[in-house]
């Protein structure tokens, strides 16, 4: 008798109950508040490059490639096969070709050319982007960031400018005067200082005019491959930016020596690294001895991405959520009609609606700022409650979004946990939750006129919602007596609030808005996502935020 062979079958069973993959979609035109907001914050001009863009970011390859660049992670290449130092970090092909759709669109250049509502544009563009491959948006932003901080030198300026604002993007490892375009880093901090800049070591020797050497440590080094960066380091004068190039005038390599690459808990497409500089070439930018002066507009710019980028989060992780439960079955009905879920999904989508609008409209005060000393007044507060509520909202929402999902939101296959990793970072980034809220004291303490501006702003959805009318009095009970730096946190959050609602309340259905207001202002607050009044339409907001759920 011959011996028992098992067969081999490759098909066990037929799958079913399963969603099918979400790509091939435009993610501005499944978004119709995104869509308003556009229109309504002074960016309808820049329409058709949107709606491009959000079909570039729901292609299934645009997709593939965010996957892959947060799986294959980038490598510090410190020496060539000859043993000479390169300092060089090795990106995955598909990085390089998320940050080229990025800076090719505009994101990092619209905003300084002519058109209206360049940082409206900007902000709509990243939000679509970030919702697919976060990493990428560093180099972006800091780029971005970086022009009116050039701005400071005309020197400067004239040659770099043209290089970062060309919507163009070149990759190779060379001299900046022999590229097509170039990207701007940032290397600020460093050990024992933290946030506390005024405690970093580094120093700088001068060489003759604006020229010098730097000799120090930098803790964190944000985009390594980058052309140039921006640094503070000490001359007699005292704290002072400078602009390192990645290679000196004479076309070697500058001393600027990579350590490590970070091993980070998220944001792992993009490279962060230790550095040190021994006796690496530099350009001092702005007035020496005011270094944190001159870097203070480039971190006004970066805070505005790190407003927006976890209300791009949450919406990826609510579209996600939504997509899976409409495609799939338990107990004989789509998870999406189960009531519980559906006030989980309606919830999640009150959230996503009201980040969007209060970075939208922080985006236009961003555009308006340079014809107006109330905009600019008010866009340097509002940035900040934004940078700070949308944070601290943000990981929790993403572990409710993988929630909805169950199990299948849990492997690395979805995108949930990407998000969930990348969720925190972006409060840690430019300034932490307590970092920003002394930031609001400080901007109401030295420019009176910015609460009155952020007052007036909310001010104008008086009479919309009861809730809403008995917060904003408490408010301005609040605000009328010092406040102590204990309360800087329950300000924030209740400044944040206010301007949410108010904006809900004036742009978004009266659905929406009731039922923002009852579950953040009134009486149906709760600790959870999914605690909604009786009677409210969870499938009619849903549908607001996701139509197909309509």
């Amino acid at each position: 008798m011959p011996p028992y062979r098992p067969r081999t079958q490759l098909v066990t069973h037929e799958v079913t109950n399963q969603p099918p993959p979400l790509e091939d979609y435009n993610l501005f035109e499944t978004n119709p508040p995104l869509q308003e907001a556009l229109e309504r914050e002074g960016g309808g001009g820049w329409s058709e490059q949107v709606t491009a863009y959000g079909t570039e970011m729901g292609r299934a390859e645009t997709i593939e490639d965010g996957r892959l660049a947060n799986k294959h992670l980038p490598e510090f290449m410190p020496f060539d096969r000859y043993g000479g130092r390169i300092d060089e970090v090795q990106f995955h092909p598909s990085y390089h070709r998320m940050l080229k759709r990025g800076l090719e669109a505009g994101i990092a250049s619209n905003p300084w050319g002519d058109t209206p509502g360049g940082h409206v544009a900007h902000t709509a563009l990243h939000y679509l982007h970030s919702q697919i491959e976060p990493g990428t948006g560093c180099p972006i932003t800091m780029t971005y960031a970086a022009v009116p901080a050039l701005k400071t030198d005309a020197d400067l300026a004239a040659e770099w400018l043209p290089r970062i604002t060309g919507s163009g993007y070149d990759p190779a490892s060379r001299p900046a005067a022999e590229k097509s375009a170039a990207t701007i880093g940032m290397a600020m901090t460093e050990k024992q200082g933290g946030s506390d800049v005024r405690a970093n070591t580094t120093k700088a020797y001068g060489l003759g005019g604006s020229e010098y050497e730097l000799t120090g440590h930098k803790w964190f080094c944000s985009a390594p491959m980058c052309d140039a960066f921006l640094t503070l380091a000490y001359t007699d004068e005292g704290l002072t930016c400078f602009l390192v190039p990645r290679w000196r005038p004479d076309g070697t390599r500058n001393q600027m020596h990579i350590q490590r690459l970070k091993d980070k808990l998220g944001n792992r497409s993009n490279a962060s690294a230790e550095i040190e500089y021994h006796g690496a070439y530099a350009r001092r930018l702005g007035e020496d001895g005011r270094g944190v002066a001159t870097i203070i507009e480039m971190v006004h710019h970066t805070r505005l991405d790190t407003a927006l980028a976890p209300a791009a989060f949450m919406r990826a992780a609510f579209v996600q959520a939504v997509h899976h439960t409409m495609h799939r079955r338990a107990f004989q009905r789509a998870l999406i009609d189960q009531p519980m879920m559906q006030g989980v999904l309606a919830d999640l989508a009150l959230e996503v609606e009201a980040s969007l609008l209060m970075v939208m409209r922080v985006a236009r005060a961003y555009d308006e700022a340079a014809g107006s000393d109330e905009a600019r007044t008010l866009s340097r507060l509002t940035v900040a409650l934004a940078k700070y509520w949308n944070n601290k909202r943000c990981p929790n929402f993403i572990y409710e979004a993988m929630e909805c999902l169950g199990g299948a939101g849990y492997v690395e296959e979805s995108c949930l946990p990407l998000l969930y990793r990348e969720a925190p970072l972006n409060s840690i980034w430019e300034g932490s939750g307590n970092v920003i809220c002394l930031d609001i004291l400080r901007t109401l303490e030295r420019e009176p006129a910015a609460l009155p501006a952020l007052l007036t702003e909310i001010e104008l959805a008086t009479g919309g919602h009861g809730a809403f009318d008995t917060a904003l009095v408490a408010l301005k009970d609040r605000v009328a007596k010092p406040i102590a730096e204990v309360q800087a946190r329950q300000l924030a959050a209740q400044l944040a609030l206010l301007l949410q609602a108010s904006l809900m309340i004036r742009h978004a259905p009266n659905t929406v808005s009731d039922a923002f207001c009852a579950t953040r202002l009134g009486g149906e607050r709760s600790q959870v996502y999914g605690v909604l009044p009786e009677g409210t339409p969870a499938r009619e907001i849903i549908a607001r935020n996701w139509p197909a759920a309509g």
